[in-house]
């Protein structure tokens, strides 16, 4: 599902820099990558995401070349075939929290918001405990709440491939395993893959691998 060959990225200012010279994820598979602040590790996800684009090396989710597509190509492609779960939501204040989960599909072109959308969304906001929420705003619900808004976002364009990001950081330990519990059960449900940062090693018993980046970049330096 993610293939990463002699990536090298670094930001037009600062010294940061980030080389990965091989990195997969398999289809179906669930990889948690934790490491230091500062490591690299949410831009890693920005870079499969195709948010960022490497100076150098190939990005490959499923059969498309991330990094040779243009910007609106990334956009789409992410669009459509990525969910991004962010730590900080990126849910839209002014937007209904049904709204915010639709929003995707009124972004881009790739995709059609038509009745059995509407109707997924529903259903899938069910699952996840918010439906009785869809018609407030995000600063009405719950930290809980709201990332499981984002998460219904993510989901719901049944994407191949989650990027969680921190999703289960500034939560509290009972919804910490409860976020967690649904954004797995979603991503079996949906035979797609999921590539999670996390601080929080209590979590990493339920993945399939983890990842220290911090070592697994010294040792391909080494």
């Amino acid at each position: 599902m993610i293939d990463i060959s002699a990536l090298e990225f670094h930001y037009p200012a600062g010294e940061f820099r980030l080389s990965v010279p091989a990195f997969t994820v398999a289809a179906g598979e669930k990889v948690a990558v934790i490491g230091p602040s500062g490591s690299g590790k949410t831009t890693l996800l920005n870079l499969i995401a195709g948010i960022l684009v490497p100076a150098a090396g190939s990005v490959v989710v499923g059969e498309e070349t991330v990094s040779a597509l243009g910007d609106a190509a990334r956009r789409d492609h992410r669009i459509t075939s990525v969910g991004f779960v962010f730590q900080d939501f990126e849910l839209l204040d002014y937007l209904s929290v049904f709204d915010n989960i639709v929003h995707p599909y009124r972004i881009t072109g790739a995709l059609r918001l038509d009745g059995p959308v509407r109707e997924r969304a529903r259903e899938l906001a069910g699952k996840m405990g918010i439906g009785v929420y869809l018609d407030r705003h995000p600063d009405e619900l719950s930290q809980g709440e709201r990332q499981r808004a984002a998460i219904c976002r993510a989901l719901l364009p049944g994407p191949k491939l989650i990027l969680a990001d921190e999703a289960t950081g500034n939560l509290d330990p009972v919804n910490k395993e409860r976020i967690l519990d649904l954004l797995f059960a979603a991503v079996e449900e949906h035979g797609a893959s999921l590539l999670a940062v996390t601080h929080d090693h209590e979590l990493l018993p339920r993945f399939d691998r983890v990842v220290d980046f911090h070592d697994f970049r010294r040792e391909e330096r080494s």
